[in-house]
């Protein structure tokens, strides 16, 4: 059986909360058809839970070349505070990103890991290092969003 050829892009970052870690946990993974409003994009969420801490997310986004549907199985660790978001649907299959929220005394701090895999020739170190760039920018970028928006949500 031949193999696709794929490569793995990992960055990361961190996303500071004004409310306590367990707060912004369950915030977190209170996920509703309308995350995609809140993260500046146009698309829609179906939320399927299988148990307690397993679900099923199907994402469609409309991004540049148009829509993309993603189906991810997210597992949560409450214990930890953490949970991982796995592709198992759409064109990064098998990516996988890893969550955990710290405390820091009456506020937070999301730690993130993305393990983004792209499927193709591999590109250059140069490259990947500039993918990995963009991809933590454009993340990023969304968790301030949300960050907005769970201060708002848990401040009133």
């Amino acid at each position: 059986m031949a193999t696709m050829d794929s490569y793995s892009v990992r960055y990361g970052f961190s996303q500071s909360f004004e409310v306590p870690a367990k707060e912004a946990y369950d915030w977190c993974v209170d996920y509703r058809p309308n995350d995609w409003d809140i993260m500046g994009k146009k698309g829609r969420r179906r939320i399927s839970r299988l148990n307690d801490d397993t679900l099923i997310l199907t994402d469609t986004v409309v991004g540049d070349e148009g829509p993309v549907t993603k189906r991810r199985l997210v597992r949560l660790n409450p214990e930890r505070l953490a949970w991982t978001n796995t592709h198992i649907g759409g064109p990064t299959l098998h990516s996988q990103f890893w969550y955990q929220i710290a405390g820091e005394g009456t506020k937070s701090r999301l730690e993130f890991t993305g393990l983004q895999i792209f499927y193709g020739k591999r590109p250059s170190t140069g490259k990947i290092a500039s993918m990995a760039k963009k991809l933590a920018e454009d993340d990023s970028g969304m968790w301030r969003l949300l960050a907005k928006e769970m201060k708002k949500d848990l401040l009133r």
